[in-house]
């Protein structure tokens, strides 16, 4: 198939276009593509991602089937490489790999970079992923120095691999009902397996049956 980009295609699935359609917001949609959206990242943009110590990731597998994630760093802990691409590094988790297992079958990712504490911004970033461990990654010569340092063990913990993003849409989420929030100092525990500040079994689910455990 070929890409929005050569055919010049509206940015947006068919469905999307077929939506506007259907509920008369065209002229609105076209209007925002053609003043909001992006194929790249700006300077502006780049700088956002810069300072985001946090951001929304969406992914589903190859039947469609979704799932929404979470992750969190150091201020840049997604690091740009280029107006074109992103680099987010993926430490051990609970090993389930829901977004990792779903690149490896679907390569889409859409991510939410938001401002909650000035700006209350959002930026949108939509593209194509691949995985590459870290070992790879840290051969990769061309890499920035900070980027490699971030790829070295610190404080008994790595990444175990990369996401590596090739931005196809960039474009902002408006403030209107993005609520203000008042950061606080507190110790954060990267990479803990201490359950109480995992925060545990919060929603009581070890005692709720489910249908692939026999009882």
């Amino acid at each position: 198939m070929e890409s929005k980009e050569k055919n010049n295609r509206l940015p947006g699935s068919d469905g999307e276009h077929e939506a506007q359609k259907t509920f008369g917001s065209r002229k609105r949609a076209d209007a925002f593509y053609n003043n909001q959206m992006l194929n790249y990242l700006n300077p502006l943009m780049k700088k956002f991602i810069s300072e985001r110590e946090m951001v929304f990731i969406s992914t589903s597998d190859s039947k469609g089937e979704c799932d929404s994630s979470f992750r969190a760093g150091d201020p840049g802990f997604v690091h740009i490489l280029s107006k074109r691409k992103l680099a987010l590094p993926e430490y051990r988790g609970n090993g389930v790999m829901a977004s990792i297992g779903n690149i490896m079958e679907n390569p889409h990712i859409g991510m939410v970079f938001i401002d909650f504490f000035s700006s209350r911004i959002g930026l949108h970033v939509n593209g194509h992923a691949t995985i590459i461990d870290n070992e790879s990654f840290i051969k990769k010569q061309s890499l920035p120095k900070k980027i490699l340092e971030d790829a070295k063990e610190k404080g008994g913990k790595k990444p175990e691999c990369w996401i590596m993003i090739e931005i196809e849409e960039a474009y902002i989420h408006c403030s209107k009902h993005i609520p203000k929030f008042k950061k606080l100092k507190q110790e954060i525990h990267w990479g803990t397996d201490n359950e109480i500040f995992k925060g545990g079994d919060a929603f009581k689910a070890k005692s709720c049956s489910r249908p692939w455990v026999q009882n």
